[in-house]
């Protein structure tokens, strides 16, 4: 296992190395371009950020659940082959160069999102239906990952009262921070003493015990209060200090995976066609999303990180950096079911429980009990979601805005946040059920819909870097042109054949609408590639 471990970080490191330093080549990516968080600093989303802090909120908001849910699912189904071979050639030839050339693009539009540069390279049309193909998207994100989250905080004090100390310290450390102007590294050791000691006190505690009900809406509460207040208050300080927390759990699964002796049990490939997924063409490129290539980087890319980003030299750190992580988060949550024997009860749990499992047989390694490490897994995962939790909410209120047109006000920032959550509370409150009449968890029916429509997010937001790429005059734009038609073939694909096997509800209704989005949005496209366009400005 070590070997594989070695080989996937090498060539991880070897695309961001080159790979990432062509496309800034490509990009005439200039390192002191001015860039929009010190052109447009407004104190609220526009703020100039230090480069490791900014790596620790990108990599925290894009590394949801998805690169330890969708890696464990698919090599369960098919195999951990495929999956590996995914991660990293996803990663270096597609995830890297959508996340980095979203972040580019946004910062040489003024910070503004990868769909209003679909207005501008594209038409009005195209830009309002991606808004709202993207809107809609983000709805079934917030929807999952609350639910996933509530469930795990109502099973688990321990995780529900660590992610609280998270989120009170980060009010703290954003206050020390910004306005306080404490020493960054004296702020953070102080800040993780504090939370290294809430995690160990909680442990074995039950102070926050509430269902899984009550979880939903005060996750809901949380989510609204981080969409509204300034950047450098909650949600920037809480994603940089879980980042920590994230950090912790690479290096603990690297240390199991390199050092730990695990022999590979798990067959490297099963099947080409799994009964409950599908085929392994095109399920595996949509079930492995986070950690290959994901749609929600985009809007993060373009709708936070790129206003936050103090250098334009940094953009690849960032951008293509924090894609080529969360690759090996994946690597990592692989290592995890690669070590299961097939017949072993674990291999057929939940990924969440596989992960956490194979987390606490690596802490053995550094003298921690392993049902101490199976809990910070579960932790970790917990922090993976919440961070995706609020930035998705955020990024939905900056679209509902540009939608209506509402300005940013207070009262405008709070009407379009309600506006946002609604559609998830009335998704994670409608009974869902089965082939057989069973009810089903609101996150197990929407997330092969929510993995679709991310991958086909992606899809689309490699169109328009296509389309900007031609109009201001990169050399070599087929790079960017075969992962384009790549995605949209293998989603729509997948998102026909899934609607087209499950029932009719609210959940694959809104799917429906998707993909009329989506195939107006490619035909759009297609036709503003076809049309003769002069350069644009």
């Amino acid at each position: 296992m070590a070997i594989f471990a070695i080989l996937t970080a090498a060539l991880l490191w070897a695309g961001y190395r080159y790979y990432g330093s062509y496309l800034e080549r490509s990009y005439s990516l200039a390192p002191d371009e001015p860039v929009p968080a010190n052109m447009q600093t407004d104190g609220v989303d526009y703020v100039p950020t230090n480069k490791y802090v900014l790596l620790g909120h990108h990599f925290s908001s894009i590394a949801g659940a998805g690169p330890i849910v969708g890696p464990v699912i698919a090599a369960a189904a098919f195999g951990w082959l495929p999956a590996i071979i995914w991660v990293v050639a996803g990663t270096v030839f597609i995830g890297g160069l959508h996340d980095f050339s979203s972040l580019v693009i946004s910062l040489r539009h003024g910070g503004k999102s990868i769909s209003e540069i679909a207005r501008k390279y594209i038409n009005n049309r195209t830009y309002k239906l991606f808004l709202l193909f993207t809107w809609l998207t983000l709805m079934y994100v917030v929807a999952v990952f609350a639910d996933i989250t509530a469930d795990a905080f109502a099973k688990e004090a321990a995780v529900a009262q660590s992610s609280l100390a998270y989120i009170l310290v980060a009010i703290v450390f954003g206050w020390a921070l910004y306005k306080a102007r404490l020493n960054l590294t004296v702020a953070t050791a102080a800040a993780l003493a504090v939370l290294g000691a809430a995690m160990y006190f909680s442990f074995g505690s039950q102070f926050l015990a509430a269902s899984k009900g009550s979880w939903v809406w005060l996750l809901m509460a949380y989510c609204f209060a981080a969409s509204i207040l300034p950047v450098w208050f909650l949600l920037q300080p809480r994603d940089y200090l879980s980042s920590y927390l994230l950090y912790a759990s690479l290096f603990i699964g690297l240390v199991g995976v390199l050092f730990g002796g695990h022999v590979i049990a798990y067959p490297a490939f099963k099947t080409f066609h799994d009964p409950a997924i599908g085929g392994l063409v095109p399920f595996l490129f949509i079930t492995v999303a986070c950690g290959a290539v994901s749609g929600f980087h985009s809007l993060v890319a373009s709708g936070t990180t790129s206003k936050q980003l103090s250098r334009a030299a940094d953009a690849r750190f960032i951008g293509f950096g924090g894609m080529a992580l969360e690759a090996v988060v994946a690597m990592i949550a692989l290592a995890t079911i690669m070590m299961l024997a097939p017949g072993d009860a674990l291999a057929g749990a939940a990924p969440a429980q596989v992960y956490a499992a194979g987390l606490g047989r690596f802490s053995t390694l550094l003298g921690i009990n392993p049902e101490s490490g199976r809990v910070f897994g579960l932790l970790v995962i917990s922090a993976f979601m919440l961070t995706t939790l609020d930035t998705a909410t955020r990024i939905a209120r900056y679209i509902f805005q540009e939608l209506t047109g509402l300005g940013n006000s207070l009262a405008a920032r709070s009407f379009a946040t309600a506006a946002c959550v609604a559609l998830p509370v009335v998704l994670l409150n409608v009974t869902l059920t089965g082939p057989d009449g069973a009810t089903v968890p609101a996150w197990k029916f929407i997330w092969p819909l929510f993995g679709v429509t991310n991958q086909l997010l992606a899809a689309l937001a490699l169109a328009i870097i296509y389309i900007w790429a031609r109009r201001t005059g990169v050399k070599r734009t087929w790079p960017i042109l075969a992962p384009a038609i790549f995605m949209c073939l293998m989603t729509v694909w997948a998102l026909a054949a899934m609607l087209g096997r499950s029932g009719l509800n609210l959940i694959t209704a809104i799917g429906g609408v998707l993909l009329a989005l989506a195939l107006t949005v490619i035909f759009e496209s297609a036709r503003a590639v076809l049309r003769p366009a002069p350069p644009a400005d």
